[in-house]
């Protein structure tokens, strides 16, 4: 049984083992291939696999319609074509969101990093969100034994200022822009678009660089700007998780996945990330005791497939 996380960048696979955890795992370019059925197919030749009888496969897209479409990616098939391709007699497409959701309460300690302080309360909802190519939002609710994993778009919810700086820098955005969701900005795809924006509300010329130097040039700490831009990134961040457990009750914590906080490492704890998460005045008690965590695992989502597909109604 294969379980595969796809997002707009990169796609991730593996096998099921008689666990029901993930192994033989790889990572593969979205744009080397012209669709998943060609990635799987290049993924199974790679680990000697000759066939496969089932599959649980996470993307980044809405997954209610036949034509699926990468939010962020250039991959376009048919649910029906893909499984007929594929010759397998079961297919389970989820959002990439909701399988990340389904990891939460099954990742072992040591690959989480807290920042701040709080704790987890057992058995209490549990929220993730996390900006890579794009940005995912869900989360998991305890009900009857079994978790239960919420499935929505809350990257595109409309992203709010806290101040007036950042009302300064959606100002400008909505200049460009007839919606300004929290995945305009917070987002790989969205950062240059932010250092740009920054640039100009805080007066510095700005050099046209992609996500990965301006996180790189952060790191370094060698650009003032790109150092201002990931700040801000940060806070902003900050504001919508704590939006997030406010909305969700996520008393048994915040998860930041992704792929760009986890890169960040001291430069992330040391933002303002988790001061902007407690500022909600009248609540600022209240989220001050819900724990956030970074979540260092490379694949969490081959997780929550797996754990998806053991689940499903037709059993393994």
């Amino acid at each position: 049984m294969l379980v595969a996380d796809i997002g707009g960048t990169r796609a991730r696979f593996a096998l099921v083992d008689d666990q029901g955890l993930p192994h033989l795992v790889r990572i593969l370019a979205v744009a080397d291939f012209a669709g998943p059925v060609e990635a799987i197919e290049a993924y199974l030749g790679d680990v000697g696999c000759a066939g496969l009888r089932a599959a649980a496969i996470a993307l980044a897209a809405p997954i209610d319609e036949q034509l699926i479409r990468l939010t962020n990616g250039s991959w376009t098939f048919s649910r029906a074509e893909m499984q007929a391709r594929l010759g397998i007699s079961r297919l389970l497409l989820l959002n990439d969101f909701t399988a990340l959701a389904l990891s939460l309460p099954r990742l072992p300690a040591g690959e989480l990093r807290q920042v701040g302080g709080g704790t987890t309360l057992a058995l209490a909802p549990k929220a993730v969100l996390g900006p890579g190519t794009g940005l995912g939002v869900s989360g998991v609710v305890f009900d009857r034994g079994r978790w239960l994993a919420l499935a929505g778009e809350g990257g595109h919810c409309s992203l709010a200022p806290a101040d007036g700086r950042e009302s300064a820098i959606l100002a400008l955005a909505w200049r460009e822009l007839q919606h300004v969701s929290a995945e305009r900005l917070l987002s790989g795809s969205g950062l240059p678009l932010l250092h740009r924006l920054v640039a100009e509300v805080d007066g510095r010329a700005c050099e046209a660089l992609t996500p990965a130097e301006i996180v790189a040039r952060a790191l370094a700490n060698e650009d003032v700007q790109c150092s201002a831009v990931v700040d801000t990134f940060c806070a902003m961040l900050g504001s919508m998780a704590g939006n997030l457990a406010l909305t969700l009750g996520a008393r048994g914590g915040v998860y930041i996945g992704g792929g760009i906080i986890p890169r960040l490492g001291d430069l992330f704890d040391r933002s303002a990330f988790r001061a902007r998460f407690e500022t909600k005045g009248r609540f600022a008690a209240y989220l001050a005791a819900i724990p956030t965590y970074v979540m260092l695992s490379p694949t969490p989502a081959l997780l929550g497939a797996a754990h998806a597909l053991a689940e499903s109604d037709d059993g393994p």
